[in-house]
């Protein structure tokens, strides 16, 4: 008799299977690579045209650029749109268990087997042209979003926004941009005002241009960006405003309106400008029989797991003492761990307990700007090595960065291994912080067995909100 168990693990094994294939056509797509990168859409644009222009057989598009909070905005945008009664695609990235949840297609997760059909789709019809993984992959989720009728689609840029491989819609709905900071400036630039005008240049003429906070620097580069081409701006402090109040909520005002935003469902003082950035958009392109009671609905309910995820269940939080909390955010740079460390000093000042944080990062990120935040507030730090990714920093190198930043630092050779040596070097009802890459809150995930039940839960919903 077939039990519950052997169907479970014969589900397990089968999407072990269907990933493993992901894996081995995306390592076939770098093979693809071009010798020399030309910052330019024409390989993308050439491939596209192969494909008979899917980009051009899309929904009404909103496409989000910016460095720290891309994901969020598009799930506040989501959750909105979807409790508005709207049918939703979104393609965003990174994924953090697996591949196919970069693609939400018509407010379904597209499966394993669908993305490999579109994979080998792609692969033949490329026949063996030039061509990035980004490139491809993207232009997945522009297929199967022209061949699956939705109201909206939401396209969240890879890197930059100029040559992203996302800025082939010559008409978005609108276009956003999150708050710019330090990354990726071997392809950006080394300036604020470099990589602003990256991600500044996807606003198009005659198109909403939603801004949300930024830095002076920042600012001034979209803002010339936009009046150069023409697009129409929106920009938080200046067209809209957000007044934080005191229960978590705040008062979002536009000209005569003023609206009351709930509290975020996701953690973090940050979090408010990511929800008020989604709800300006959505209320800017005032999408028909749209409310403003269905963006705040979908407001308070989103989830999106790795955004200051408080663990309560499963084996890693089972390791920890009673009375400790386990948290998990995806934050990978300076801006990101300024806003993180931001909302553990408000929770220290509400419940004060000590922190600890589990960290690793990749060899390309600002390693002393990442654990600068969380040097005057993170009691130890412990690096972690990324299995098998190599990209990875090496944890002798992580460890050297956390001393010279002032934490008391250690290794350990998995996040186990380290939750097992915190709690054993202590007694004291704290705070342990997995974040810095991508890669690592996958290792968590999986490693959690509750917590990836959940997560693959979350991600096959085809629902942005919380049940």
């Amino acid at each position: 008799m077939t039990t519950d168990a052997t169907l479970a693990a014969g589900m397990d094994q089968t999407a072990e299977s269907a990933e493993g294939e992901i894996r081995r056509i995306l390592d076939r797509f770098t093979t693809y690579h071009p010798e020399r990168i030309d910052l330019s859409l024409d390989r993308m644009l050439r491939l596209l045209s192969d494909l008979g222009n899917p980009h051009e057989a899309l929904p009404p598009v909103i496409h989000i650029a910016g460095t720290n909070g891309k994901g969020s905005v598009a799930a506040y945008l989501a959750a909105g749109l979807e409790v508005g009664g709207k049918t939703v695609s979104v393609y965003t990235s990174p994924h953090m268990v697996r591949f196919a949840e970069r693609y939400h297609i018509a407010g379904e997760s597209l499966s394993d087997d669908a993305l490999i059909d579109l994979f080998e789709e792609i692969e033949r019809i490329n026949n063996g042209e030039p061509i990035t993984e980004f490139e491809m992959t993207t232009a997945a989720a522009l297929i199967a979003m022209a061949r699956t009728p939705a109201d909206v689609a939401i396209l969240e840029t890879g890197l930059g926004g100029r040559f992203d491989a996302t800025n082939v819609v010559a008409r978005p709905a609108a276009t956003v941009i999150t708050r710019v900071g330090f990354d990726h400036m071997a392809f950006l630039g080394n300036t604020l005002t470099a990589i602003a005008g990256e991600k500044a240049a996807i606003q198009k003429e005659n198109t909403p241009s939603i801004v949300g906070p930024q830095d002076h620097e920042a600012m001034e580069t979209i803002t010339r960006t936009a009046q150069g081409v023409g697009a129409h701006l929106y920009r938080a402090g200046s067209e809209w405003h957000i007044e934080p109040g005191p229960d978590g909520n705040a008062n979002y005002r536009r000209g005569d309106l003023v609206w009351q935003l709930p509290p975020p469902g996701l953690t973090g003082r940050h979090q408010l400008d990511n929800a008020a950035t989604a709800a300006a958009c959505l209320e800017v392109c005032n999408f028909p029989s749209m409310t403003r009671d269905a963006i705040s609905i979908g407001i308070r309910n989103v989830t999106w797991p790795g955004r200051m995820e408080w663990v309560q269940r499963g084996p890693l939080p089972a390791l920890l003492p009673k009375g400790w909390e386990l948290w998990l955010d995806a934050a990978h740079n300076p801006l990101g761990a300024e806003a993180v460390a931001e909302t553990f000093l408000k929770l220290a000042q509400r419940d004060p307990r000590p922190l600890h944080l589990v960290f690793s990062v990749l060899a390309d990120k600002d390693i002393a700007g990442f654990l600068a935040p969380f040097a005057r507030l993170a009691v130890s730090a412990t690096a972690v090595p990324l299995a098998g990714e190599t990209r990875a920093r090496p944890i002798e190198e992580m460890e050297a960065a956390a001393r010279e930043a002032g934490l008391e630092a250690h290794t350990a050779t998995s996040i186990l291994e380290a939750l097992a040596a915190i709690t054993a070097r202590l007694t004291e009802p704290s705070r342990v912080l997995i974040a810095g890459s991508h890669m690592l809150l996958a290792e968590a995930i999986r490693a959690n067995t509750d917590g990836a039940a959940q997560w693959l839960d979350h991600a096959t919903s085809g629902n942005y909100c919380a049940h």
